[in-house]
């Protein structure tokens, strides 16, 4: 199959761009999308193309422009609603619990809500506590959300057609440090150039411990299985893609095949994506364990700015090699 080396952030482009040519209903709005071709550059020279009516610069105001997009999802369009980071979604939480998570089942189906928001998600590079907020784990415990964070470029493009397409509101968190990375992207995508929502990825076979990560967290799991080989640690990755719905088989059958478990993620630890994940592990794999499940995440605290405290906070590769070999202690002789 042909593929081409992109950007992250061309993917994410590129999946808006072709679901907009198709569908004349669906349109992005956010701070920034439009003349300034996006913040981030990821809507670089969507108006030129669609124009002003389907690439809608919005005012600061995060909890209006949600709420006109959950407005106009509930009509029949099927809006992108850009946050210029996840961490101003906070000013939009009302619209996104109480709203566009709820309307379908309180109107008894009688209303959809197909909406996509979209921004970069977590820490990026000495922005601040106020800023550096990995929000993934507060909306995965909202039913009637689905929650997809990708860690390459082609699953970046096939979430977010797959989420640009769903009938219900899907929040797509990019890693804002992610968006220069390089990968090859497949012309034609599984499933009709879609990556299936709730459904990981094992993107290194292992068989000595399973590593369970996503978005940028991802690459760190896979540096740090890396440098495990070295140690003859044979170490499977999986990517999650997808928090909510949150493919457990995958993860449980990993687990059962290398009887050991470390999660890795850029969120707090109290209540996180991991504390849900070991929840279900011993309970579905209970049997299958030779050591505690252990977690790897950004220390509980807010963000510090100063860079080398900052890097200390988020989960490093040490730190996951560390874990394993924690685990690894326990190996049978």
């Amino acid at each position: 199959m042909a593929t081409r080396n992109i950007r992250y952030r061309e993917a994410l482009r590129e999946a808006m761009m072709e679901e907009m040519e198709k569908d004349s209903t669906i349109f992005l709005m956010g701070e920034e999308v439009g003349y300034y071709q996006g913040a981030y550059k990821v809507s670089e020279g969507m108006i030129e193309k669609f124009g002003p009516k389907r690439v809608i610069d919005a005012p600061i105001v995060e909890g209006g422009f949600a709420g006109i997009g959950v407005g106009a999802a509930m009509t029949g369009l099927r809006p992108i609603i850009e946050f210029m980071t996840w961490n101003f979604s906070a000013v939009a939480f009302d619209q996104i619990l109480n709203n566009a998570a709820k309307v379908r089942q309180m109107s008894g189906g009688q209303f959809k809500c197909p909406i996509v928001f979209r921004g970069p998600n977590a820490s990026a590079r000495q922005v601040g506590s106020q800023h550096s907020h990995a929000m993934e784990h507060f909306y995965a415990t909202v039913p009637g959300l689905k929650v997809v964070a990708p860690a390459f470029p082609a699953d970046a493009k096939g979430l977010m057609k797959a989420a640009i397409r769903d009938d219900n509101p899907v929040l797509v968190m990019e890693s804002e440090t992610l968006y220069s990375v390089k990968g090859d992207v497949p012309d034609e995508l599984e499933g009709g150039e879609i990556v299936p929502l709730g459904k990981a990825k094992v993107v290194q076979e292992g068989t000595d411990v399973t590593i369970v990560a996503y978005s940028r967290m991802t690459h760190v799991a896979l540096e740090a299985a890396a440098a495990l080989a070295k140690e003859n640690i044979s170490a499977e990755v999986v990517d999650l893609r997808s928090l909510r719905p949150l493919d457990e088989g995958t993860i449980v059958a990993s687990v059962r095949k290398t009887h050991r478990c470390v999660i890795v993620h850029e969120g707090w630890p109290y209540g996180g994506v991991g504390a849900e994940i070991t929840d279900r592990v011993q309970r579905l794999a209970f049997d299958s364990l030779d050591a505690p499940i252990l977690r790897v995440t950004t220390l509980d605290v807010p963000m510090p700015y100063n860079a080398k405290l900052e890097q200390l906070c988020i989960p490093q590769t040490p730190r996951v090699i560390a874990a394993v070999k924690r685990v690894m202690a326990r190996r049978s002789n």
